[in-house]
């Protein structure tokens, strides 16, 4: 599941792999809430550190002007956006790509549990700023 030359393989190839077995033992047509406490017993199976919909500013020139929950943020690092639709549209990927810019977050994943097969997009905020400090209080 490593693939050397992305950033944080290690940790977003462990994700995918809990990922998978979540789907594979209770597969897909359920709500989106169950896959996330599979995935959070999954992400503790593992010994991956996570908050579970980890709420977060959004600021707009500096001032806060809303919060938004992540579904998870794991090892405070990567962004993990749960789905559990038939099929994920670009709006999807525009939305989580948007939640990483505004967490200045460098990677993220959109998984969908809602097909017959997962599914997932892993995602780079090319606006990360690694001097911007991010508000993860």
């Amino acid at each position: 599941m490593e693939r050397t030359g992305y950033k944080y393989s290690d940790i977003t190839g462990k994700i995918i792999g809990c990922a998978m077995k979540v789907h594979q033992v209770i597969g897909y047509g359920f709500q989106e809430a169950i896959y996330q406490r599979a995935l959070a017993k999954e992400f503790s199976n593992q010994g991956l550190g996570f908050n579970k919909e980890f709420e977060m500013d959004i600021y707009y020139q500096d001032e806060i002007i809303g919060t938004r929950r992540v579904d998870f943020l794991v090892e405070s690092v990567i962004a993990v956006e749960l789905k559990a639709i038939t099929k994920l549209e670009d709006v999807h990927i525009a939305q989580a790509i948007n939640y990483l810019e505004a967490y200045n977050l460098e990677i993220g994943l959109l998984i969908n549990f809602g097909s017959k097969s997962l599914t997932f997009h892993r995602l780079i905020n090319n606006k990360f700023n690694k001097n911007q400090n991010r508000r993860l209080e």
